[in-house]
């Protein structure tokens, strides 16, 4: 049975009204998960909710930026103050729960590449701060993982890695702070075992986990290197080798997390989005049997959207879902 979800962010500042909005569309019909609201402001963003959970390593919000402190600044604290609302209204909404559940935070990659180090360039640049970071980081996504599992105890735990700037990393196309050139490129080897080192942290915990990207360039190959990793992406935005990599990853029993529903989308019918994807799934060389491995969400987060158009897509993702159950069964 193919399932369904969404990748995170949401519109709107109520985050009670919200949780109940995901339990009711994915409850029984696909994976529920713990929104993102970045509209209630600054430390509600991912990078920010994601700086809330680092250990001994404080953070603040300066005009530039997100930038590593001396001290925790009133932004980072308001972040952990976002963060303690939404797990008391999780154990209230979950209460009694049992099935998958989806936790997002932003990946190793993509927190080093934004956040800066004291004197303003991008932690990415200073190896030994990159790895106090992903240490941090895997320290405190343990730590988040073990608090909601206490909360929600029949949930089985999916964390999401959301690394839209993985991409950039890899290829060196991150500016500079003073914005006249570009980082230099981190050694794939390098990203893989950052990657390693956060992933493997919490892999007794959880389910499991899964790298978003919804930027072009996706390095498909180096997300089949971890083990398990599940691959969450714009379909709209994978070019030929790259839908290779994505077979091959399959045909290795992972699931996908197509984002197969454009985040602008009016279809009237699911159809309009399943049917394309359905076509080139059989073209690359995949069973139709293995649709089962997919998980349908919106391409992207759906923070951007207005409230109606969000809870349209997401049910557009439901139905979706529904027609590549049929479809695998053909």
């Amino acid at each position: 049975m193919t399932d369904a979800s969404a990748i995170g962010s949401l519109p709107g500042e109520d985050i009670a009204r919200a949780m109940r909005t995901v339990r009711e569309l994915y409850d029984d019909k696909g994976i529920p998960y713990l929104p993102e609201l970045p509209g209630r402001g600054p430390g509600a963003d991912l990078i920010g909710r994601t700086a809330a959970l680092l250990v001994e390593l404080p953070v603040d919000l300066q005009p530039s930026g997100w930038r590593l402190t001396d001290a925790p600044g009133r932004d980072v604290v308001r972040a952990g103050g976002f963060l303690r609302q939404d797990l008391d209204e999780l154990a209230e909404v979950y209460d009694g729960y049992s099935g998958p559940l989806k936790l997002q935070v932003c990946g190793p990659w993509t927190l080093a590449a934004t956040v800066s180090l004291p004197r303003g360039e991008r932690a990415v640049t200073d190896p030994g701060a990159t790895r106090d970071l992903i240490q941090s980081l895997a320290a405190g996504v343990r730590d988040h993982v073990s608090a909601v599992q206490r909360l929600v105890p029949g949930a089985d735990l999916i964390v999401q890695w959301d690394e839209p700037s993985l991409p950039a990393v890899l290829a060196g196309r991150l500016p500079t702070a003073s914005g006249f050139g570009r980082v230099r490129a981190v050694e794939p080897i390098a990203v893989r075992d950052g990657l390693a080192v956060v992933t493997e942290s919490i892999a007794g915990q959880v389910n499991s986990q899964v790298l978003h990207c919804c930027a072009p360039d996706v390095p498909v190959p180096l997300v089949r290197q971890l083990d398990g990793l599940e691959l969450a992406i714009d379909v709209a935005l994978l070019k030929a080798p790259q839908w290779d990599g994505v077979a091959e990853l399959v045909e290795s029993g992972r699931r996908l997390w197509a984002g197969i529903v454009p985040t602008d989308s009016v279809a009237r019918h699911p159809g309009e989005h399943v049917d394309p994807f359905v076509d080139r799934w059989r073209r690359v060389g995949l069973e139709t049997r293995l649709l089962d491995a997919v998980v349908v969400t919106p391409a992207c987060g759906l923070a951007g959207a207005a409230p109606a158009a969000a809870l349209a897509i997401q049910r557009l993702s439901v139905e979706a879902a529904d027609l590549l159950t049929e479809a695998a069964q053909h």
